[in-house]
């Protein structure tokens, strides 16, 4: 058996897409655990680039098996222009390269409209979702009162539940926020159109998934956000609604624990987080704005600027800890070439003691002043090395921080966006 975990280890966007189409290359299932269409992997191929948010990244191989799995929350409308798009790029998209969990809860319009009204009405306060209905979605799934892909594909079943639930949903609309009622017909008329184009596609991805690891076929299991927007490990209430962390492949995709072998988390050579909520190392001055500009952080779902500061290696540690990490992969070191002096963040200091892990409590988070190591830069050339040795000097004491404070080795350095910009450096 040979099973593996790609996942972010900072609060996403640490180049995952990139690094799970490189890794795709060498499996054969790539499966997608957690999430829905709030997540963004950019992956650039030769001169061409792809942005996906619900379709794994393995799709752009063309043979290999990819996966949406049961823990993934599915808008049918956004999976279809997501097809199309791939289709109008020559990606072809079909039931023998894609494969749906029919357990997977289904995205509604009242779920997209109770997000942006609930948000609205949050005001301040607000937690910064990206509007898709991602997290109302989430909520009914525990609520059980979602509809899920196998609901969606049996006409009557379908009818019966959108019944009730817009109707319940309608009242929440219409009294609690003075919204505009949906329409029962139009709803119907169109997630039946989708059910029949979803239908080929979809199977139990448990027993699947379970009989290709069986079958000795190399899988991998491709996580979407990062660790510090999981549900419960994350800083939360600014977090997303499901689990990012590598427990949430055992429950998101329906395999146990012993059938996973490593678990690989790609972390960017420095940290970024979009929308609101702590952010000890972040940067107000010229730095971040350069690092922003430099390394073109801005969302591929929401088009937002990334907040940007100094690599983190506390969020790096309680990460490996809480994902069991086997080894990392190290992104944008390219974007840092040309900055004289760096600084990683070694320790939180936290009333009269230092601590390296993350708190739960914002309040307490607050209260924390980070610690840092400086470290001499590195020019341009680093974009251009193929191999560990090529790096500049001072790039290889930087990685090597990584390695000796977090206990986990690095397996993957990135020096840029395209497949050929990636060296492998160690067993992941």
């Amino acid at each position: 058996m040979s099973a593996f975990i790609v996942l972010g280890a900072q609060w996403g966007d640490e180049g995952k897409g990139k690094m799970t189409d490189y890794l795709a290359e060498g499996a054969e299932v790539i499966v997608r655990f957690q999430g829905g269409n709030n997540a963004g992997h950019t992956v650039e191929v030769g001169e061409k680039q792809y942005k996906l948010h619900l379709i794994p990244s393995g799709i752009l191989y063309g043979n290999k098996l990819n996966v949406i799995g049961n823990g993934v929350v599915i808008d049918p409308k956004a999976l279809f222009e997501e097809i199309d798009y791939l289709e109008n790029l020559g990606v072809k998209v079909t039931p023998e390269n894609l494969v749906i969990s029919d357990r997977a809860n289904v995205i509604m319009p009242y779920h997209k409209l109770l997000d942006a009204l609930k948000e609205k009405a949050r005001g301040k306060n607000d937690i910064g979702t990206t509007g898709k209905g991602i997290g109302p979605c989430y909520t009914d799934k525990v609520e059980r009162s979602g509809i899920r892909v196998c609901d969606l594909i049996d006409n009557e079943v379908f009818k019966g539940k959108l019944q009730e639930s817009l109707s319940a949903k309608n009242d929440i609309i219409t009294k609690a926020f003075e919204g505009e009622a949906l329409d029962f017909d139009a709803v119907y008329n169109e997630y039946t159109d989708y059910a029949n184009r979803i239908r080929p596609f979809v199977q139990d991805i448990s027993v699947r998934v379970y009989d290709e690891i069986k079958a000795n076929k190399k899988v991998l299991f491709e996580g979407a956000q990062g660790m510090l927007l999981d549900i419960d490990y994350g800083t939360y209430p600014y977090v997303t609604s499901s689990n990012t962390t590598a427990g949430g492949v055992c429950t998101g995709a329906g395999v146990g624990p012993t059938m996973i072998n490593s678990a690989v988390g790609i972390a960017k050579a420095y940290t970024t987080r979009v929308g609101k909520g702590p952010f000890p190392t972040e940067l107000y001055d010229e730095t971040g704005e350069w690092i922003r500009d430099k390394g073109h952080e801005f969302g591929v779902t929401t088009g937002r600027a990334r907040r940007c500061g100094w690599l983190d290696l506390v969020i790096l540690k309680t990460s490996a800890r809480v994902n069991g990490l086997t080894s990392f992969a190290v992104t944008k070191i390219d974007t840092l070439a040309g900055l004289d002096k760096l600084k990683v963040c070694t320790g939180y200091k936290f009333g009269d003691k230092v601590i390296d892990y993350f708190p739960a409590s914002l309040e307490d988070l607050a209260k924390c002043e980070p610690i840092y190591e400086e470290f001499d830069g590195w020019d341009s050339s680093v974009a251009d090395a193929r191999s560990y040795e090529e790096l500049p000097e001072n790039a290889k004491l930087y990685l090597k921080k990584i390695e000796e404070f977090t206990g986990v080795k690095i397996a993957i350095i990135s020096v840029g966006p395209r497949r050929d910009q990636t060296m492998v450096v160690g067993e992941i």
